[in-house]
């Protein structure tokens, strides 16, 4: 299974001094795409010998100079990982004010989770109220694909540059508002500190699969960035400023080539044109390939019913695997939920409503206390599954969408952007691409009360033959990757 995000492309223009920033031509010309490495290899004691190479290349950005970095920060995992490793590991005590809180509150969730699992809750609720203003504004037969983790890593980017109320509308959006009320020990920098060890947690361990961000940030000549927001995208976000000139044709060509080795052929111009005006963009990719714990044969896959509406019935290659998995019955929002696993920690959830009308209640309704409720209930039995494959090509400008949200003045010329520099700028696009393919050998891209379900005791086949939903987890952070809508596979 293969897929890939082009998460978020801001650029900024402003109604019209270099900073320490990089030559651009020097950052095209590190990109190399030669290097490798066995993962096969192993320690005498069983541990992967991971090289600073692989780091380089499963890690943020490939463009980090390892100058004034220790070469522990790539070999040494478990040293990389201990380090203020109470921004995942401990769990802080629940506020007092959840007791008091309604029930469905997503703060209610906090109790018992580390504090990168308290972010990524967040991140998923964002994601979820993100989804349903693209399902709003999209036909009943689209398919919709979204990586929240590469949104919400984005913006917590642009962040760090905005002031005022420009910002309050995004953490509040976003969740982060809420993150840093749920205790006196988190402050806005825990958040980026998370998004950061969250890089490390994702992207610098191979569990056997592959999972990669890039995060890059191309600055205008003679642009005035200020050097803290400089200084913060490198140190948090690996995203170190690359001179650039957008209305150069050579820029759109060599970014595009970058993106397209780096997110492995998958994503093709992902950059259409620039606006010769723009003086910043930001820039984040999210590539995933995941293989099935649990393969499809291919010889049993053949073509099958797919029943896009009540009328309408398409044909597709429906794979079919017979295996032990993980499956409940959501009876309040009439949908079965199945667990598919990869090998590692990470697994799709598919969700499939039992008739057409159910869906429009499962995406109003879906949270994630919902999701965590499902996981809860499920129960492991063999069970033959039969899944369609299929492969989705979607691209969005997230402005209209995010507005909806309440993040409003950000898009506007009233924008605080006086943390990143004194020039007036504005965010004139936020665009969203990606790509994921579904097939036998895994995947390549990019308020329920417990009384409504119950385990799939009596149903020993899960036919995945209607338009259904996807969540694809890694459940160490409790971080949602990908999500998104089938209606009809035959589309991209």
């Amino acid at each position: 299974m293969n897929l890939l995000l082009c998460s978020a492309i801001f650029s900024l223009t402003a109604t019209f001094a270099l900073c320490g920033i990089k030559d651009l031509h020097e950052h095209f010309e590190h990109f190399d795409e030669t290097q490798s490495i066995d993962l096969h290899g192993l320690h005498n004691n069983g541990t992967l010998k991971l090289s600073p190479e692989f780091h380089k290349e499963n890690t943020v950005t490939n463009d980090l100079s390892t100058e004034g970095e220790e070469e522990e920060d790539y070999l040494d995992l478990d040293k990389i990982l201990s380090e203020d490793d109470d921004y995942f590991d401990i769990i802080d005590a629940t506020p007092d004010s959840v007791s008091e809180l309604k029930q469905g509150n997503i703060l209610e969730l906090f109790q018992g989770k580390t504090r990168i699992q308290r972010l990524n809750i967040l991140n998923a609720n964002f994601a979820f109220n993100l989804y349903r203003s693209l399902k709003d504004k999209a036909n009943s037969t689209d398919n919709i694909l979204l990586a929240p983790v590469g949104i919400s890593t984005a913006m917590a980017m642009i962040s760090l540059g905005l002031r005022g109320e420009t910002q309050e509308e995004v953490l509040d959006s976003l969740g982060f508002r809420d993150f840093v009320n749920a205790s006196s020990k988190y402050d806005l920098m825990t958040i980026h500190n998370l998004f950061h060890k969250l890089t490390h947690r994702l992207f610098r361990r191979n569990f056997g699969y592959t999972l990669r961000s890039v995060n890059d940030l191309y600055i205008r000549r003679q642009f005035p960035i200020l050097g803290e927001f400089k200084n913060n995208m490198k140190r948090y976000y690996f995203a170190e400023a690359q001179l650039a000139d957008f209305a150069d044709p050579t820029f759109l060509a060599k970014a595009n080539e970058r993106i397209l080795k780096l997110t492995k052929g998958l994503i093709k111009e992902a950059l259409v044109q620039v606006h010769p005006a723009t003086l910043m963009m930001i820039l984040n990719c999210v590539y995933f390939k995941g293989t099935w714990e649990n393969k499809f044969p291919v010889e049993m896959t053949q073509k099958h019913s797919f029943r896009l509406n009540e009328k309408e019935v398409v044909k597709v290659p429906m794979m079919r695997t017979k295996a032990n998995f993980l499956a409940t019955v959501d009876n309040e929002l009439d949908c079965g939920v199945l667990q598919l696993p990869y090998v590692g920690n990470i697994s799709m959830l598919i969700v499939l409503p039992y008739k057409q009308a159910s869906m429009k209640a499962l995406e109003k309704q879906l949270t994630p206390q919902v999701v965590e409720r499902w996981q809860k209930s499920m129960t492991n039995r063999t069970r033959e599954i039969l899944l369609p494959k299929f492969k989705l090509e979607k691209s969005y400008d997230l402005i209209e969408y995010l507005k909806t949200l309440g993040i409003n003045e950000l898009f506007t010329q009233n924008g605080n952007y006086s943390g990143i520099s004194e020039e007036s700028i504005i965010i004139n696009k936020f665009s969203h691409q990606g790509t994921i393919t579904v097939n036998e050998e895994g995947t390549e891209a990019a308020s329920v009360t417990t009384a409504g379900f119950m385990p799939l005791s009596a149903q020993i086949r899960f036919v995945v033959d209607r338009p259904f939903l996807f969540l694809i987890y890694e459940h160490r952070t409790s971080c949602l990757l990908f999500m998104g809508r089938v209606a009809n596979p035959t589309k991209v």
